[in-house]
C-alpha cells in the first residue's frame, strides 16, 4: 500500500446538506423550515421563550450576590509539595515560588497567586513564598524548620484558616 493509495472507508465522510439549491435537492425554496414564523426568520427563535408562560429564569428565587472581582487562589496541599520535592521535580534548596510550582506540575497557573493549604506533612526545611498560606499549613512548614513568606499587608485574609 502507498501513501496516494490511502482512502477514507466507505461512508466515513458524509456530503453536506446543501439548502436552499432548488426543488429537486428535497431542501430548496423553505430550506427546511417549514412556513414563515419566529422560527423560519435569520436569527431564529427567542432562546428562553417558554410559549408566553413565565419562564423558569424568573419564576425561580434568586439569592445571594457573587462577587466578579473576588481573589481566585491556586490552591496547594503540604502532601504535594512533600510529593513534588521526594520526587525531585521540585528542589528543596532556594525559595519555592508561584513560578517554580507551575514548573513543577503543582499547579496549572497561578491566577490571583497561590495559598497553601495544610493537608499532609512536610519532612524538609523548605521556604515557601505565596500570596496566603492556612495557620495550620504555616505551623507544619516552620515544624520542619522551613519558613513561609507572605507579602507584606496580606497578611489577614489569605492566612485565615478555611
Amino acid at each position: 500500500m502507498k501513501l496516494n493509495e490511502l482512502r477514507d472507508r466507505p461512508g466515513a465522510r458524509k456530503a453536506a446538506k446543501r439548502i436552499g439549491r432548488g426543488i429537486g435537492s428535497g431542501t430548496g425554496k423553505t430550506s427546511g423550515k417549514g412556513h414563515k414564523g419566529q422560527k423560519a426568520r435569520s436569527g431564529g427563535a427567542a432562546r428562553y421563550f417558554e410559549g408566553g408562560q413565565m419562564p423558569i429564569y424568573r419564576r425561580l428565587p434568586k439569592r445571594g450576590f457573587k462577587n466578579p472581582f473576588r481573589a481566585e487562589y491556586a490552591e496547594v496541599n503540604l502532601d504535594r509539595l512533600q510529593e513534588a520535592v521526594t520526587a525531585g521535580r521540585l528542589s528543596a534548596d532556594g525559595t519555592i515560588d508561584a513560578a517554580r510550582m507551575v514548573e513543577a506540575g503543582l499547579i496549572r497557573r497561578v491566577r490571583d497567586g497561590v495559598r497553601l493549604l495544610g493537608r499532609g506533612e512536610v519532612t524538609q526545611a523548605l521556604t515557601i513564598e505565596v500570596a496566603g498560606a492556612s495557620a495550620s499549613a504555616i505551623s507544619a512548614i516552620e515544624k520542619a524548620g522551613g519558613r513561609v513568606v507572605l507579602p507584606a499587608g496580606e497578611g489577614t485574609p489569605a492566612t485565615a484558616e478555611g
